[in-house]
């Protein structure tokens, strides 16, 4: 039964946090198997959502727990709890009992990449996590011929599910979300993301034309979470010289379906290789775009306001 693929992982968790994980997550996983999903999108939605809410709770009992204050170093500024682990084995698991023959590509466990492939990272974010900061999440993408049908980034810390679909708009806890309406780099936030592949002086570069534009630049530590809070307004911004597919795609599909300018980031990058990243409310996307030399969407560009520099 698929639960042993998951039960070493759970396993893991449940010592570092000193509590019966496993039991609550098989009793799942048992619910699971009485549900019949049909080979369309719209189940594939239901079952993003469903899964995404139950590792969170994972995730969150894993926060509370001593998990927090355990971890190990993938890299520079790269950090693996075993909670990463738990959470991945679960979402993997549970995709694979209701569509095996889906592909699955995640941060941790890797994976294969085939016409239908759901992209994710367990926890996004696990440097806050690992020191105890409540800004981390959960994102899940599903990628169909080539395009993202399905994105969904899930804050457990505060409780906050993002969710799109294709052509359906995106939301907040069931609620419609839209980008910010600033049209002026004065009044922007802009947040950007950091990456070892790239050389400290071109990220500075970026920085100091966002800064000499006159907007504020502040970097969070969740990429994930920053594109989301694009979508929903909080932010007019995020951009990353170099990303992570997991990462990323379920942001950009929000930050589309919001009503914002995304980059084409499967053309100028890859599933497996990742590339550089550009979302951001269309009032300021044009001038972002132009600091950061990051492309935006050919259908996506037009003559909407550009914004006013300070």
């Amino acid at each position: 039964m698929f639960i042993n693929s998951v039960s070493t992982p759970l396993e893991k968790f449940e010592r570092a946090c000193n509590m019966n994980a496993c039991s609550n997550f098989e009793k799942w996983f048992l619910r699971m198997d009485s549900i019949h999903y049909p080979d369309t999108l719209a189940a594939r939605a239901e079952l993003c959502r469903s899964v995404i809410l139950s590792a969170g709770e994972l995730v969150l009992k894993g926060f509370q727990g001593e998990a927090t204050r355990s971890f190990s170093m993938k890299g520079p500024q790269d950090f693996l709890t075993v909670t990463d682990a738990a959470s991945e084995a679960h979402i993997r698991g549970a995709i694979m009992a209701a569509f095996p023959e889906d592909s699955f590509f995640g941060e941790e466990g890797g994976g294969e990449i085939g016409e239908r492939v759901w992209v994710v990272d367990p926890i996004d974010g696990t440097a806050n996590f690992a020191r105890g900061i409540p800004h981390f999440c959960i994102s899940i993408a599903y990628v169909e011929n080539g395009q993202t049908e399905i994105g969904a980034i899930y804050s457990p810390a505060l409780g906050e599910l993002y969710f799109a679909r294709r052509g359906e708009g995106a939301t907040r806890n069931g609620q419609p979300i839209r980008t910010a309406e600033t049209e002026r780099f004065d009044a922007a936030s802009i947040e950007m993301g950091w990456s070892t592949r790239i050389a400290n002086a071109t990220y500075l570069d970026v920085v100091r034309n966002l800064i000499d534009m006159g907007a504020n630049v502040r970097r969070a530590g969740s990429g994930a979470l920053a594109l989301a809070y694009v979508a929903d307004g909080r932010s007019d911004g995020y951009l990353e010289l170099h990303m992570n597919s997991w990462d990323c795609l379920a942001g950009l599909l929000l930050v589309s379906e919001a009503g914002g300018d995304v980059c084409p980031f499967l053309e100028i990058g890859s599933l497996r290789e990742g590339g550089p990243v550009l979302a951001a409310a269309a009032g300021v996307a044009k001038g972002v775009s132009q600091a950061s030399n990051i492309a935006l969407a050919a259908r996506q560009l037009s003559d909407r306001p550009r914004a006013a520099s300070a």
